[in-house]
């Protein structure tokens, strides 16, 4: 396992505050209302758009067409629900939470406050071992200390590691329904009823308008795919990366042990802006579009101060996580 003290490490202090100077100059930090209008404008109207052509379409087998393009607006809407929670939608946090709510456990039956609860720790700690819910002991493993004693799936999980993304969707609503079941969420009671409205009304649609078959094939292709396309935005970003050794100063923690990913405005779009993670996390609450204008500004003060800045191609980044996945199931594999 590499950790973040392999890498040189020039003098901390005010590092940040001197970069957050540069970027507060550029005027980065400001609210983009006309940007986010627009975009919760194109993603709310695909939403209504697809299931207005699924009522349309009925009880036929071109229904998987609508389940694809619904995967893709699901994990669009996702990462709405990803800015609304940063706060870079609305300055405060009663407009954000309700937006929140209403993407999350009603449109895509995603709890917002489990997810939001597990994405702060996340940002507090990327990659740690104990403090990084993302990187915890699961079906996956991503260190070789945690792999040890694992069976079989640790042992080949890169291999799996795509297939696994299937299930991503189905996971995120199990995982809501036990957070509302366990009192960690704020708000159960409006949360467990707003997912109760998502759950009930998606299968009230299926089965009211498809064949049993049609019904099962939907879904299960609209889920998988959704969970494809969620789990690849988010992967790229600090798998395979160093993991903290808690010496480190704010600015180090976040840039060492995050990947950007290069690519024009198709790539901004399919990712949600996460390919430039490395300032999404200095930065959390830079509306989207200022990340690609605070990404040059943000690399050339890390060459500055001599911190090392990690940035690849789209493909390059999932062939680091695998690459990582499998030397984690390494010892495993040994006769």
């Amino acid at each position: 396992m590499t950790t973040t003290a392999d890498r040189p490490r020039a003098a901390a202090g005010s590092d940040f505050a001197e970069l957050n100077r540069r970027i507060s100059a550029a005027g980065l930090l400001r609210r983009r209302p006309a940007y986010y209008a627009v975009r919760l404008g194109l993603v709310a109207t695909a939403l209504v758009a697809g299931w207005s052509a699924f009522f349309l379409v009925g009880a036929s087998w071109w229904t998987l067409a609508v389940a694809a393009f619904l995967a893709v607006v699901f994990a669009q809407v996702a990462l709405v629900a990803h800015d609304l929670a940063h706060r870079q939608v609305f300055r405060t946090n009663r407009p954000s939470s309700r937006a929140g709510l209403i993407a999350g456990n009603l449109a895509i039956g995603m709890s917002y406050g489990y997810w939001m609860d597990k994405h702060t720790k996340h940002h507090a700690n990327p990659n740690h071992d104990d403090l990084d819910p993302d990187v915890g002991p699961g079906v996956l493993v991503w260190t070789r200390e945690a792999a040890r004693g694992r069976g079989f799936l640790i042992r080949y999980q890169a291999y799996f590691f795509f297939p696994l993304l299937t299930l991503l969707g189905i996971s995120l609503k199990r995982d809501s329904i036990r957070a509302l079941r366990d009192g960690t969420v704020k708000r159960p009671g409006l949360e467990g009823a707003l997912l109760a409205v998502h759950l009930i009304g998606y299968a009230a649609a299926l089965l009211l308008v498809l064949s049993p078959l049609q019904a099962l094939a939907f879904l299960v292709l609209h889920q998988a795919l959704f969970g494809v396309y969620l789990g690849l935005t988010f992967a790229p970003n600090h798998k395979g990366m160093p993991h903290p050794d808690g010496t480190e100063d704010f600015l180090r923690k976040q840039v060492l042990t995050s990947r950007n990913v290069r690519g024009g405005r198709l790539v901004d779009a399919a990712l949600g802006g996460l390919n430039y993670q490395i300032e999404h996390h200095l930065f959390p609450a830079m509306p989207t579009p200022n990340l690609r204008r605070a990404q040059p500004i943000v690399q050339a003060y890390c060459a500055e101060i001599g911190v090392p800045y990690e940035m690849t191609s789209l493909t390059e980044s999932y062939v680091q996580a695998l690459r990582h996945l499998h030397d984690v199931g390494a010892e495993l594999r040994r006769p």
